[in-house]
């Protein structure tokens, strides 16, 4: 395995455990919040797959500029189940992996993504890689805390 295969390996595995918790949700429990500054279950949910797009945009701008002018195809859409999200972001989710793949190993130490003007810092773009399935993760493991306090069964994602 090389580094794009690791890279590729780390997304689609964490992925892989995210969908295990969302579907996992019963959907009478999707609008479901701790508590009224959080996100619901099904705005998380979005938040993490409209990622893919957004993520994917900064890439390619190499920086917050990428996300100048946008035209977000998730804002106007309604949530509606996870299926239907997942149906929805998969186009996005494997433009991404593409772009991913096609990006050559030694741009990932020399290539910078700038975002100090949204999140304070400057990247390099194999650092940036590692993050965008770290935040999924992040997000998931919210998720999984947001059903304990629900009392639900959570998923075992730990094969």
């Amino acid at each position: 395995m090389n580094a794009t295969d690791l890279i590729i390996f780390n997304f689609e595995e964490v992925r892989r455990r995210s969908i295990q918790v969302w579907q996992a949700i019963p959907a009478e429990m999707l609008n479901w919040k701790p508590d009224e500054d959080a996100l619901t279950c099904a705005e998380m949910i979005r938040h993490i797959l409209q990622a893919d797009f957004l993520y994917h945009q900064v890439l390619i701008g190499r920086g917050s500029k990428g996300l100048v002018h946008l035209f977000n195809p998730f804002e106007a859409k309604p949530f509606i189940s996870v299926d239907d999200e997942l149906e929805f972001a998969q186009p996005y989710r494997e433009e991404l992996l593409k772009y991913i793949t096609a990006i050559p190993v030694s741009d990932y130490a020399t290539i910078k993504i700038d975002l100090y003007d949204l999140g304070g810092f400057i990247r390099t773009l194999g650092d940036m890689l590692l993050r965008i399935p770290y935040h999924e993760a992040v997000h998931t493991g919210q998720l999984l805390d947001y059903m304990r306090t629900m009392g639900i069964d959570r998923p075992k994602i730990w094969d």
